[in-house]
């Protein structure tokens, strides 16, 4: 067939598939989030608007969601006043994990209240520059990982930090991969998502499109890490130093 020839009129020609833009991808996390809302009978969330700064503030609440994750989920850079102020705690953070998992929920909630009480310490360094799975095409793995990030914690810490509370023991580059698409998000490895974020586990399903395993995916199905997830999400705001003093009475409490 001559290629300048038109296609036959009564025969259109498929039409290729459109390629997402880099926004709209990174909007579908937000708006399947939405629609999981909506078919649980939540209040509607209304998603016509931007999601400038002002307007995510104010749906976060809605949707049942920390602030700061929200911002994540949309693609917007946390602002200052919720961001991490302490690069350089997060390194301590699976310290406090090895404690916290030792002790029964009811100390935990000790610790996060002891956690509550701890000033709010002004910045000590300017926040770091995107990590490189940031400059990957979006997916449903470096999502989670930058709602890692957004919990000041690092590769290395992820890693230890999931062995902690999952048993997996992953290198931390392999978490890197996780991030930049190189290694498959399983329903299984989002369970340990779940354990390790505080966000419920139906939202991480539906805004990754990865379904869990079973119910005993749940976070709340595990009586020997309740609370750890929202011990990490307390202490993310947290300096080096606070974050040391918590672990000390953490290992204190064990004795």
């Amino acid at each position: 067939m001559n290629p300048d020839l038109p296609p036959v009129p009564d025969r259109p020609s498929p039409q290729a598939p459109r390629t997402m833009t880099a926004d709209e991808s990174i909007a579908a996390p937000l708006r399947r989030l939405a629609a999981l809302r909506q078919r649980s009978g939540a209040s509607a969330v209304d998603l016509c608007e931007p999601p400038t700064p002002s307007a995510l503030r104010r749906l976060a609440p809605g949707l049942g969601l920390h602030t700061p994750d929200l911002f994540v989920i949309a693609g917007v850079d946390v602002p200052g006043d919720l961001a991490p102020v302490d690069p350089t705690a997060g390194r301590h953070l699976p310290d406090l994990v090895r404690h916290a998992v030792a002790l029964p929920p009811r100390q935990r909630t000790v610790l996060r209240r002891y956690v509550a009480s701890l000033p709010q310490q002004e910045r000590v360094a300017p926040p770091p520059g995107p990590p490189p799975y940031q400059g990957h095409p979006d997916g449903p793995g470096a999502l989670l990982m930058r709602l890692v990030r957004n919990r000041n914690l690092g590769w290395t810490a992820t890693a230890k930090t999931f062995f902690l509370v999952t048993g997996r023991y992953w290198a931390a580059s392999t978490y890197g991969r996780v991030g930049s698409g190189n290694v498959p998000l399983t329903a299984e490895l989002l369970a340990d998502f779940c354990q390790v974020l505080d966000v419920p586990c139906d939202d991480l399903a539906a805004m990754t499109g990865v379904a869990l395993p079973g119910p005993d995916a749940s976070p709340t199905a595990n009586a020997a890490t309740a609370g750890v997830a929202e011990l990490i999400w307390d202490v993310r705001r947290l300096t080096g130093r606070q974050l040391v003093s918590v672990t000390d009475l953490a290992q204190a409490m064990r004795r």
